[in-house]
């Protein structure tokens, strides 16, 4: 008599790994919530960098941002406003995109350490605190780690097609050692 789990009878989807997958979520599920993630920490940041690099959404521009970078103890504040704001512009770009998509989740990274040690002194929660920075960071790190999905134009490059923990953690470790470096010099 077989037993009720017996593979002849298993009322399971298995897979190969013995585990119920009847309620797993399926490839494209995964590709879509990566493509949803994408889009948002993407969009966000590349609307961040506009606001750096060109003023707009209300931003203050190359000049007040450069005011704040000297305000905030960099050296040459406007470099580091032209810096910071392709850093979000192409970073979120690239998110968007599925384009580069462990440097582009780098480059976020590098620029939210940035952001991070400036507010650190504010608390947990919004406004002054870090809580907003964090959740970008994690999301930017999450991508750069698992790479953007099916939906993505890495797809379309050979070497990004099959995404590699080995580039997200190569790229995340650049990022962090730049924005490290970035602190260095700061006052």
């Amino acid at each position: 008599m077989s037993s009720p789990l017996s593979p002849l009878r298993s009322p399971l989807r298995d897979y190969g790994n013995g585990v119920d997958d009847r309620h797993a979520a399926t490839p494209h599920a995964y590709d879509i919530g990566l493509l949803v993630l994408r889009l948002a920490v993407g969009l966000i940041m590349a609307a961040h960098g506009a606001q750096k690099l060109f003023g707009w959404f209300s931003g203050p521009g190359l000049d007040g941002t450069g005011q704040f970078f000297t305000a905030s103890g960099y050296p040459a504040g406007k470099a580091m406003a032209v810096v910071a704001g392709l850093s979000e512009t192409l970073g979120g770009l690239g998110l968007v995109l599925g384009l580069l998509t462990p440097l582009a989740g780098a480059a976020v990274v590098g620029t939210m350490v940035n952001a991070l040690a400036v507010k650190w002194g504010g608390g947990f929660f919004a406004p002054e605190g870090v809580e907003y920075e964090l959740l970008l960071t994690a999301g930017a790190g999450a991508l750069a780690l698992t790479g953007p999905g099916r939906y993505a134009v890495d797809r379309l490059l050979p070497v990004l097609r099959n995404h590699r923990l080995a580039y997200g953690v190569a790229a995340l470790v650049f990022g962090v050692i730049v924005a490290f470096v970035m602190l260095l010099v700061r006052d």
